[in-house]
């Protein structure tokens, strides 16, 4: 497997001190990023956070990039607020069919729209990871790009797929660990594409002491 690609380091921020480390908190309640962490070995709560996806997404001339990253910060620091000596983990995943954002379907029609479009596609897989601190004033970030080539899908497929449910709360309408994913060639890193870039996820949590 290819090695994690990211955006260049002037997108991250973070402090340079050190912090005794608390609990880990993963502001998310997606149960891959849950499966993802616990099959790294680490403990942790879950505390989904409330805000309002749709209004990044609204912002003119924004890239799927930065969405990505708005959202994934805005969860942390959102559940930060209630535990602010903890390290809150933070992550927004965002399919990118050129520049234009698809992000999860909102009902079966639109995830068979969402297929629609995807088919015979080559599209990039967006996370962005977001680890906050708030007593220590920490907030580190970081964005990994994975490639994907999804092969022409019949209607009948389409069809099928919409009608196994596995399409629920995934961006894109579709998740790469399904039976079936419609995938024939990825670049970059498979957790990403499945919504937790385990490496870079690795790395800042051990920057954050955890």
């Amino acid at each position: 497997m290819k090695r994690e690609m990211t955006t260049p380091a002037a997108t991250r921020s973070a402090v340079t001190r050190s912090v005794a480390s608390g609990r880990l908190i993963l502001a998310s309640a997606s149960p891959r990023r849950q499966s993802l962490l616990r099959e790294a070995g680490y403990q942790f709560l879950v505390r989904a956070a409330d805000i309002d996806e749709s209004a990044v997404a609204r912002i003119p001339d924004i890239s799927p990039e930065e969405v990505a990253l708005r959202l994934a910060v805005a969860k942390a620091r959102a559940v930060a607020g209630e535990f602010p000596s903890d390290v809150v983990l933070g992550a927004d995943t965002v399919v990118a069919l050129g520049n234009s954002v698809i992000g999860k379907a909102d009902d079966a029609a639109h995830a068979r729209e969402i297929l629609g479009k995807l088919s015979g596609s080559t599209h990039r897989v967006i996370t962005a990871v977001a680890v906050v601190r708030g007593d220590a004033g920490m907030c580190l970030t970081e964005q990994v790009v994975s490639t994907v080539q999804m092969r022409a899908l019949s209607a009948a497929e389409i069809d099928a797929y919409i009608a196994s449910d596995q399409w629920r709360g995934k961006a894109g309408a579709y998740g790469i660990q399904d039976r079936d994913p419609f995938v024939v060639r990825m670049e970059g890193c498979l957790t990403n594409i499945v919504g937790l870039p385990m490496t870079t996820t690795r790395r800042l949590l051990k920057q954050a002491g955890i």
